[in-house]
């Protein structure tokens, strides 16, 4: 790895050319390929995809069949020159000389803002109340890095290094014993973003991951991640059939994606391009009942610091055109009134232009919602003003993202509040209102023993597993290979209210080999599993 020298003091410049070379951990396993239904060996490392089991949970026994759908603008999008404020009009104008758009090239959403001639095509979904703006949406002291953004935007903590995303902790909430309770459907489907942490647990992702749309296709195409009949007749292809199918059968959430794909079909035609196809591949599944609650794809080429003013609007075009062809193409199903859809980015950009006709990192963005079952158009908050900026000579975040995940979980998917405090990391933010609501459902099978919780302590060559028991109970703790199978019984008996630990190696009643296990806690009616590594 190539150093810098301490005393040396990067530029702006530099800083953000070395951000786009960071190729870290968690970026390179997903882009090794599928992620998202099992586990594989590599170089003797196990790179684990994890899977949501079929237990009873608020979320996919809710009592409807709401979907959210995640756009990712990735790159930081330009809210000024997505919705123009027109009643700031001289003062926008003045700071982008070349980048502003005309007072008679826009279409007002109000008195106060439009949108751009490129995004014509929402005209349509404003009109028949199927889009809300939600205006100045950020958080104190923004981060100006694409990758630390990133990061916030999915772990929700701008002041930690979180390694964990808000789906993920909710997602591991709900299936604590997901390791080894065999999955149904996938919990998230996630095409591009590689190495978001959105659906990031402490072990595992809980998204079944493509890297592109292409790699869905073929899955849901053929059912299988690769082809198993057009192989060389040789010792190099006897091999790789062997690989082909291993990593086919890992994945197991193949078929299931694949049936929901053939039932359905797409009523539209959609942009012949990587987002286009990624919008079209989800609107099969949703209209294929594959039961997916959350999708995340991807539009890239946010990142306009050079040469904007074209690039920017092909990009509006290719949003408003797609997510326009998305509804109409679930509309025909009537799919459309189940389906939300909203953008993130993670920032917007600066007020002013700058000397290469584009615009610089900067901070709070509009973020857009649509669907029918937003009830009507409108705007939430306030646009930022363009005369009163932070001390960096950014815009001013009035709506915390937070606030907006919030409303989204507990209202749109019907998620227990106190469910969503804790996937917000144990914050609570106030709802705001973008014309929906949830019943109360009860969520009695969403239910994690209070006080309980278990960990893994290694030290020198020794595994600890380490648990607080809140009252005193009948306690099995088992261990599992990699695969699932029973190796040993760890624990068996009525256990005091209190802390216990096992050491895992002295405990066995078998010789353990060094690699990856899975441990299985069960108490009264709950279970509980986490991957664990034996040296």
């Amino acid at each position: 790895m190539c150093e810098t020298s301490s005393n040396k003091k990067l530029s702006k410049a530099e800083i953000h050319d070395q951000e786009h070379k960071n190729w870290n951990r968690r970026s390179f396993l997903q882009a090794l390929g599928l992620v998202g239904g099992g586990t594989i060996m590599l170089g003797g490392t196990p790179i684990t995809a994890s899977r949501p089991s079929s237990l009873a949970s608020a979320l996919s026994e809710s009592e409807n069949d709401r979907v959210l759908v995640l756009i990712r603008l990735k790159g930081g999008n330009d809210g000024l020159n997505t919705i123009v404020p027109i009643d700031q009009y001289d003062i926008y104008a003045n700071l982008r000389p070349t980048l502003k758009h005309n007072l008679n090239s826009l279409y007002n959403l109000s008195a106060d803002v439009g949108i751009p001639t490129s995004m014509t095509d929402l005209q349509s979904l404003w009109g028949n109340g199927a889009m809300k703006v939600a205006h100045g949406v950020g958080y104190q002291y923004n981060s100006l890095s694409h990758f630390r953004g990133s990061d916030i935007w999915a772990s929700t903590d701008a002041i930690n290094e979180e390694p964990t995303g808000w789906f993920g902790r909710y997602f591991e909430q709900l299936y604590p014993d997901y390791l080894v309770n065999p999955p149904t459907i996938p919990a998230a489907v996630q095409i591009g973003s590689i190495g978001n942490l959105i659906f990031d647990g402490n072990d595992s992702n809980y998204a079944f991951s493509v890297a592109n749309p292409q790699q869905l296709e073929t899955i849901a195409q053929n059912g299988t991640l690769h082809d198993m009949t057009n192989l060389p007749g040789c010792t190099y292809g006897d091999q790789l059939q062997f690989m082909r199918g291993t990593t086919n059968t890992t994945f197991n959430y193949a078929g299931i994606i694949h049936n929901a794909y053939t039932s359905s079909t797409n009523d539209v035609t959609y942009l012949n391009n990587q987002f286009g196809r990624q919008l079209a591949n989800v609107a099969r599944m949703i209209k294929g009942n594959l039961g997916t609650k959350v999708y995340m794809v991807t539009l890239g080429g946010f990142d306009t610091h050079a040469n904007q003013a074209a690039d920017h609007d092909n990009l509006m075009i290719t949003l408003s055109n797609t997510v326009k062809q998305f509804f109409d193409d679930l509309a025909v199903t009537g799919h459309d009134q189940e389906v939300l859809a909203m953008t993130i980015s993670e920032f917007g950009r600066r007020p002013d232009e700058n000397g290469s006709l584009g615009t610089d990192h900067g901070a709070a963005s509009p973020l857009l919602l649509f669907g029918p079952g937003l009830q009507g158009n409108g705007f939430i908050g306030n646009h930022p003003s363009l005369t009163t900026l932070d001390n960096d000579g950014n815009l001013i975040y009035n709506l915390d993202f937070r606030q907006i995940y919030a409303t989204v979980m507990q209202e749109w998917l019907c998620i227990d509040p106190a469910v969503v405090n804790q996937a917000l990391l144990g914050q609570t933010y106030n709802t705001v209102d973008l014309g929906f609501n949830c019943a109360a459902l009860t969520t009695d099978d969403y239910d994690i023993a209070e006080g309980f919780t278990h960990y893994v302590l290694m030290t020198g060559n020794q595994t600890i597993i380490k648990f607080k028991n809140p009252m005193t109970q009948h306690t099995v703790v088992k261990l599992y290979d990699i695969l699932g199978k029973e190796v040993t019984t760890l624990k068996n008996e009525m256990l005091l209210a209190g802390e216990h630990e096992i050491n895992v190696k002295e405990t066995a009643q078998t010789r353990l080999s060094t690699g990856q296990y899975i441990y299985r806690i069960s108490v009264g009616q709950q279970h509980y599993s986490k991957s664990i590594i034996i040296r």
